[in-house]
């Protein structure tokens, strides 16, 4: 009997409503090729929301979906993959709704290490709600809830992802398809909480605000894609690479001061130890590249595992199985 096979248009439902030039569209798009090359079906899918205008997106997607409450959508992802942990559950968030309500959502789904993919599209503002600073804008950002700049630090998805034992890690460009679908394919494979940073522009409210990596011209000369066991070259034509420095990293060009390929440092995405890991994930321009691809991939047990081998187990040892031999416990008398 042969396998089906599914195309992207088979996740595909009605007509994505968002704003002419979003980045949602091109994201969405990547998420349907990526479901195809992973061949699951769609009724054993289920894409978790909150609220925010990424989070419309499980209307476009022809698989079972839920659009919840603003900031909740980890805790009812988590639900779902514990009720039915045969189900891919994938959880679409913005920043404001993943990292300010759902905040404490976000670090204890990543810490409890759930079998869900976290989809976090940040494009550091709120845009449903037209224009206010949200948890990942950058100090000094001028907005309608920040007239006069924001006089806060902005979260980092990364930070918060490992400072939560995050085991699964990685970035992509909204318009950038083919990094996008490699590393949501490398999601669903992973076993356990996967977090996905997506950078995305919002036209009407934060337009540029990724504009170092926006275009594929941007991200050869600013962006470095991580392969695991590569080592960590880029640039137009892969001439500059990363060194260690001290505790730190620091950028080197090939040829120049006796630099060559085997100098540079090859990444390992399965090191159990973040120091490096984190130290790639929080590189910012110009003075360092963006990482883009799969930064962290760590094999742990997950929670739903765990919890049904626990049931397994308690109920293995119990003195009653179901109602009526919970009735036969006590004193029984026979009445003829």
């Amino acid at each position: 009997m042969n396998e089906t096979i599914y195309t992207a248009k088979d996740y595909k439902i009605g007509q994505a409503r968002w704003c002419p030039g979003c980045g949602d569209h091109a994201f969405l798009n990547s998420l349907y090729k990526a479901l195809a090359e992973i061949g699951k079906p769609p009724h054993e899918i289920a894409v978790i929301s909150g609220i925010g205008c990424s989070s419309r997106l499980p209307y476009y997607m022809n698989t079972y979906g839920f659009h919840t409450i603003h900031g909740r959508a980890a805790a009812i992802a988590t639900g779902v993959k514990v009720a039915n942990p045969e189900l891919d559950v994938w959880q679409v968030s913005g920043d404001g709704d993943g990292l300010a309500i759902g905040g404490n959502h976000f670090i204890h789904a990543i810490r409890r290490n759930i079998d869900m993919n976290i989809l976090l599209l940040n494009n550091r503002i709120y845009g449903l709600t037209k224009g206010q600073y949200s948890p990942t804008s950058e100090r000094g950002f001028v907005s309608k809830t920040s007239p006069y700049g924001t006089v806060e630090d902005p979260f980092r998805p990364a930070e918060l992802t490992f400072g939560a034992r995050g085991r699964f890690f990685a970035r992509c460009v909204a318009v950038d398809a083919a990094n996008s679908v490699e590393v949501l394919t490398a999601s669903a494979r992973h076993k356990g909480t996967s977090v996905i940073e997506i950078l995305q522009n919002c036209v009407i409210f934060n337009d540029g605000t990724h504009d170092m990596v926006a275009t594929k011209e941007g991200r050869n000369k600013n962006a470095i894609y991580l392969k695991h066991g590569q080592p960590m070259v880029f640039g137009e034509n892969n001439e500059f690479g990363l060194m260690q420095e001290g505790f730190g990293l620091k950028v080197v060009k090939l040829g120049e001061n006796g630099v060559t390929e085997k100098d540079i440092l090859v990444h390992d995405a399965h090191c159990e130890d973040t120091t490096l890991q984190l130290k790639l994930a929080l590189m910012e321009g110009p003075e360092f590249p963006i990482a883009l691809g799969i930064i962290r991939d760590v094999v742990a047990p997950t929670y739903e595992e765990a919890v049904q081998q626990q049931i397994k187990e308690v109920s293995s040892k119990a003195r009653y199985h179901n109602f009526r031999e919970l009735l036969m416990t006590n004193d029984v008398w026979e009445v003829k």
